[in-house]
């Protein structure tokens, strides 16, 4: 390697972020700012770590994409016998990662986990392309296979299964929702001095917001 990892650097200075401007809601923060995400044209903006743990706490973190976010949480779909799938109905708490790196900016997101409902998993399965809705049946996702032939072939059995038919959203695979307690909005600043505001969900419904050293 010709460059030392080490020396790997990059002084932030596009923007910054204060008690001031940032909307009270962590919810509007959040959708002014995958917004201005939006407009920036960033390479698929909606895509986020995720991770898991299992209930002794040994972790695993994977990117997914977003699907759909308002006041009740942040939503992705997942085959529920994946690992992911299987670690979060043991272990129902996840956090979230967006890396906006052109705006230089992060979303960190913790919370508790619940099923998307069954109306809402319908109603985004028929949505995706009808190959991805056979993949979802062809795949057990996380299973050891002996090849990427036996995948192809799984898929070739549904697309004759489902030649000419509706294709039904498995029962294994839905939406899962992040409720979220913790919403933290990170703004890179020049010199490693970053900004970062915490927004703490309290008892009361509201939010608290304070300001973490970087």
């Amino acid at each position: 390697m010709d460059k030392n990892i080490a020396d790997l650097r990059k002084d932030y200075t596009l923007q910054d972020l204060s008690e001031i401007e940032a909307d009270p809601n962590p919810f509007i923060q959040f959708k002014r700012w995958f917004a201005q995400a939006l407009a920036a044209q960033l390479p698929e903006p909606n895509a986020m770590t995720i991770a898991t743990a299992t209930p002794d706490g040994k972790p695993s973190a994977r990117m997914v994409l977003l699907k759909d976010f308002d006041e009740r949480g942040f939503v992705f779909f997942t085959n529920y016998n994946s690992r992911k799938g299987q670690e979060l109905a043991e272990n129902p708490q996840a956090a979230l990662v967006f890396w906006w790196a052109e705006l230089e900016r992060q979303v960190r997101i913790a919370g508790r986990v619940e099923k998307a409902s069954e109306n809402e998993s319908d109603q985004y399965f028929s949505s995706r392309p009808q190959n991805s809705r056979l993949g979802a049946w062809a795949s057990n996702q996380s299973e050891v296979i002996g090849s990427r032939e036996f995948l192809e072939q799984r898929l070739q059995e549904f697309q004759s299964q489902y030649a000419n038919q509706e294709i039904p959203r498995p029962t294994h695979w839905g939406g899962l929702r992040i409720i979220p307690t913790e919403i933290e909005f990170w703004q890179g600043r020049s010199s490693r001095l970053h900004d970062r505001l915490l927004y703490s969900h309290l008892d009361d419904g509201s939010w608290k917001i304070e300001r973490l050293s970087p």
